[in-house]
């Protein structure tokens, strides 16, 4: 990547008065030497990224699994208070390892990537089966999250490799499909798994199908390396790798045991928060100024296009994972079943398929995107309002129908903002501006869960001991309350009232958290600026 601050010259077929941020891609060079002209046939299509979504299954199946299992996993381990390290272990490595993977599978080629994550995802599974403890669980998670996150990521990689602008919304709305099948599964599965086999062989019965999408993959993905130089390995920004892991297990670290399991004036949360502060912005300056291919292009994020989809993704994707983990601990707290909890998680994923091949759909045939950003986004602040007006009482179509339109309106939104983002560059830089945007996408969501966890945490214990401090042995049964939802109904019965009480006021008070996230993504989205869409891969006028 040019080291100079100085954009090419305009590229032919475009005028060369006309503002670059409206269209043409940023850093667009005189030649596009990487792009492979000659696009494949449907059939070829078919096969290749079919072979490549069974992998994006398993990653959604493996993520929404955890979130009808934390409850049961946590208790085992009688430690619902780790509930969110269950969550944000998987996420934190996702976010420290996708940005990673545009820059490798560029040198080392799409399929060996897809081949690496899926034996590591593999192992990270194998690890969470045969835990002995909550933190070898934990490690689980964290190598499954390196394997699943580079599963996703590729895949949008090769999808974009393969196929136009014009015609990229719809073919990533079939995969969201299959991502969608697997998390509407994922939280059935896993409940009834546990059910009936317990918690551990939710993990261990993935593995065969995880060594079948591995042989696919070997098999029919043939995409070349596109630097097939030796000793390229070396310019990959392994310092800016390690710097962001450092600031976001920083950060994590300190909101998850902020006011959890330290108050926040304790000295170990004043040091981390504001030490993950400090890592940051030392990753932000090697990024911008000492590395040679930065992870996460600070110049390309500099474009407000660019700058305006990774925020509404990072929002966003705050306030939908802080739904999907805490959602299913209303359904339970109303007396469901792991398995009844998870079932109610299926509308949300049916509706970001839907939403996601929708907006292809209509971007594919009006070769625009803006309006659909606005309507999406709209739909987002309204559904997660109207999730902040349930009850213990709330008749059950409601929370579906609402989780329906939570889902309808993420699919859109990671659709029309991954087709904004590519636009908004050169085809050169797609796979590094999309790793950039996992990245936003993979620390919200650890972000958004942490906050919601946090939030969930402190008012539960702050309720708890409010309504029963004065009571015999009130330290050793908030105690218990807070660590295992099977708890509540061995509470002593005039206590129940109370603790259900206690326990909306909490999720209450997160879902209105979540809320101001989804209406700070619906604002930053606003910048998103419109970009030609072209029908062909070489980004030629028609």
């Amino acid at each position: 990547m040019p080291s100079d601050q100085s954009l090419p010259a305009a590229p032919a077929g475009t005028a060369r008065n006309q503002p670059i941020s409206e269209h043409t891609p940023l850093l667009a060079g005189q030649a596009e030497t990487s792009v492979e002209v000659e696009e494949p046939s449907t059939k070829r299509l078919l096969i290749v990224l079919g072979s490549i979504w069974v992998g994006v299954f398993l990653a959604a199946l493996d993520t929404t699994i955890v979130a009808t299992l934390t409850g049961p996993i946590s208790s085992s381990f009688n430690s619902l208070s780790l509930l969110s390290w269950l969550a944000t272990a998987y996420l934190i490595s996702n976010a420290a390892c996708q940005p990673l993977s545009g820059r490798l599978t560029d040198i080392f080629s799409r399929k060996s990537g897809l081949i690496f994550s899926n034996v590591v995802f593999a192992a990270g599974n194998l690890i969470c089966g045969l835990a002995q403890s909550e933190w070898t669980i934990i490690l689980g998670r964290v190598v499954a999250g390196i394997g699943g996150g580079g599963l996703t990521a590729i895949a949008t990689f090769v999808t974009s490799d393969l196929i136009p602008l014009r015609r990229r919304g719809v073919w990533q709305g079939i995969g969201n499909i299959c991502f969608g099948l697997g998390s509407g599964l994922g939280g059935v599965f896993g409940g009834w798994v546990h059910d009936t086999l317990g918690w551990r062989w939710a993990f261990l019965i993935q593995i065969p199908f995880i060594v079948v999408s591995t042989i696919l993959v070997a098999v029919t993905v043939k995409i070349p390396a596109k630097d097939s130089q030796k000793g390229k390995l070396k310019r990959v920004d392994f310092l800016g790798a390690v710097t962001l892991i450092t600031a976001l297990i920083l950060l994590l670290l300190g909101l998850n045991t902020g006011g959890n399991k330290l108050p926040w004036t304790h000295p170990f949360i004043l040091t981390t928060l504001p030490l993950s502060v400090v890592v940051l912005g030392i990753f932000i300056y090697i990024e911008a100024n000492n590395a040679s291919e930065p992870i996460i292009p600070v110049r390309l994020l500099l474009d407000r296009t660019v700058l305006a989809a990774c925020l509404a993704n990072w929002f966003s994707t705050m306030n939908v994972y802080g739904l999907l983990f805490y959602m299913p601990i209303l359904f339970q707290v109303q007396g469901l079943s792991a398995t009844a909890a998870g079932v109610r998680l299926i509308p949300q994923a049916v509706g970001a398929s839907l939403g996601s091949l929708g907006a292809g759909v209509l971007m594919r045939s009006s070769g625009r995107y803006k309006v659909y950003n606005y309507i999406t986004m709209l739909l987002l602040v309204v559904s997660s309002a109207l999730i902040c007006t349930l009850d213990l009482n709330s008749p059950t179509p409601l929370p579906l129908l609402y989780f329906l339109l939570v889902g309808t309106a993420y699919g859109g939104m990671l659709t029309i903002t991954l087709v904004a983002l590519i636009s908004a560059v050169d085809h050169e830089h797609h796979a590094v501006i999309t790793s950039a945007s996992y990245a936003f996408r993979s620390t919200g969501s650890s972000i958004g869960i942490t906050i919601a966890s946090a939030v969930f945490q402190n008012i539960l214990k702050n309720g708890l001991w409010s309504r029963f401090g004065d009571r015999k042995n009130a330290h050793e049964v908030i105690s218990r309350l807070r660590d295992s939802l099977g708890e509540i109904r061995k509470a002593p019965a005039d206590w129940i009232p109370g603790i259900l009480d206690a326990y909306m006021d909490s999720l209450r008070a997160t879902f209105i958290t979540l809320l101001g996230l989804a209406v700070l993504g619906a604002l930053v989205s606003v910048g998103m600026r419109e970009h030609k869409l072209h029908s062909n891969l070489a980004r030629r006028n028609e």
